[in-house]
């Protein structure tokens, strides 16, 4: 127990560190309102942004480690990538970092087992959760708000971010023209509805925390029904294979190449 509180310090001051070793001001602090229900989100504009100019939209969602309602957590992974000089000017995007409340999920996902036999319960049909329901809401919002490229509309997202991709293009079959899950997990039953957009799926062979079966089991359900689907493995890497996935080189390129 007295390992305990320098440890928690210590990952205190590594995050604080991160966070200010980056200037995300970029990123607008802005806030959705529905029925009484609020989502915190950061919104990057484009570089020399027209309000009169079409733009793609990148949506991502975070892990659940960064839960919460401090609209600065879920920058903590990815954001860095699309504040790039050479990103800014080549892939022009409105992109939306959406921060989910502690006591909730992107989708519904169940758990049983122990610790030594631990699994995910995916559900084929479940309801939508609070927040993906306020995530949704947010994405009629923002259509409504800025002159989105309504064939170019791409989300991604990593570990808990990633399941939420997968439950996010299920409840909305013919919106994304890409998407690309990291670390995450869908029930493979719901791969027929899954079939409009492109797909680059990730993760890491070694994760302990989302066992990299659960996105395998999704690449060989998907395969199965012809869905435009790229599968990346990375030998001996863990729960982080976001690391990995955004030091793709082919990644941005990949995802601004595909239109419905």
């Amino acid at each position: 127990m007295k390992y305990l509180m320098p440890f928690c310090f210590g990952i205190l001051f590594l995050f604080c560190s991160v966070m200010e070793a980056q200037d995300l001001s970029a990123y607008q602090k802005k806030y959705f309102e529905k029925n009484g229900d609020s989502i915190p989100y950061r919104l990057l504009l484009p570089k020399d942004y027209d309000p009169t100019v079409k733009y793609p939209l990148i949506l991502f969602l975070h892990g659940s480690g960064e839960r919460g309602n401090n609209n600065e957590a879920q920058l903590v992974h990815g954001s860095s990538l699309f504040l790039q000089e050479a990103v800014r000017s080549n892939y022009q995007a409105i992109v939306v970092f959406p921060q989910c409340a502690a006591n909730s999920s992107w989708a519904k996902v169940d758990y049983a087992g122990n610790a030594d036999n631990f699994k995910f319960i995916f559900h084929e049909d479940a309801d939508a959760t609070k927040d993906m329901l306020l995530l949704e809401g947010l994405l009629k919002y923002l259509k409504k708000s800025y002159k989105l490229d309504k064939n170019r509309l791409y989300v991604g997202g990593l570990s808990m971010g990633g399941m939420g991709t997968f439950e996010l293009v299920r409840r909305n079959p013919k919106m994304f023209a890409a998407a690309f899950p990291i670390c995450g997990g869908a029930n493979p039953q719901i791969s027929k509805k899954l079939k409009k957009p492109h797909w680059w799926i990730f993760h890491g062979e070694a994760d302990t925390v989302v066992p990299e079966k659960y996105s395998a089991d999704m690449a060989q359900a998907m395969g199965q029904l012809g869905i435009n689907t790229k599968y990346t493995v990375y030998p001996g890497v863990g729960h982080n294979s976001w690391d990995n996935a955004f030091a793709e080189p082919e990644l941005l390129s990949w995802l601004f190449s595909k239109s419905k």
